[in-house]
């Protein structure tokens, strides 16, 4: 998908459940990850918080990159892939294509604990933002913009301490573009 940011066009790729959930014309907020390669800037585009939590955490297994990750978000749901994770359930991973049993096991293996902990996390079960996720989500929305890290941690922690508990992302964002803009 190419993605219009102030008349700047970026291509994301999205997994099949994050581009099933856009709508066809208007705004779009998507949790983009940066992925940084010798040749090249890729950028990964997530219509939830707990995707792009979920990609990251994949990322950490060995063998798995950031393209078989979109595929296996793309092949099972987030909670589908949480649960069968968590229950150890080898087949169901290996239902996905291009994830053979010892990939399956090596992610069962190596995300089950990690899992778990994120799990019990009401950010990451609910997709509600704790402060503290919210600013690194504001700081990382306005690098992948082009703002300075320093500049984007800056506004990021003014907005989240001067808004109201249970603020939006997208309104968080908005707040410290206008913040920018001052």
């Amino acid at each position: 998908m190419v993605v219009d940011v102030q008349g700047v066009g970026y291509e994301v790729a999205l997994s099949l459940s994050s581009l099933e959930s856009i709508p066809q014309d208007g705004e779009v907020f998507l949790h983009v990850y940066t992925a940084m390669r010798e040749n090249a800037l890729e950028l990964y585009g997530f219509a939830t918080q707990g995707e792009k939590a979920l990609f990251e955490l994949l990322l950490k297994v060995g063998g798995i990159g950031p393209k078989t990750s979109l595929i296996i978000l793309s092949g099972i749901s987030p909670e589908g892939f949480r649960r069968a994770v968590l229950e150890g359930d080898v087949h169901k991973l290996m239902a996905i294509p291009g994830i053979g049993k010892k990939s399956a096991e090596r992610i069962i293996l190596e995300l089950k604990d990690k899992i778990t902990k994120l799990s019990t996390q009401a950010s990451f079960a609910q997709g509600k933002h704790t402060a503290e996720t919210l600013e690194a989500d504001i700081v990382s929305s306005l690098l992948n913009l082009g703002y300075k890290e320093r500049l984007a941690e800056s506004v990021a922690h003014k907005v989240v301490k001067g808004s109201e508990p249970g603020i939006s992302l997208g309104a968080a964002i908005k707040a410290a573009l206008k913040e920018l803009m001052q």
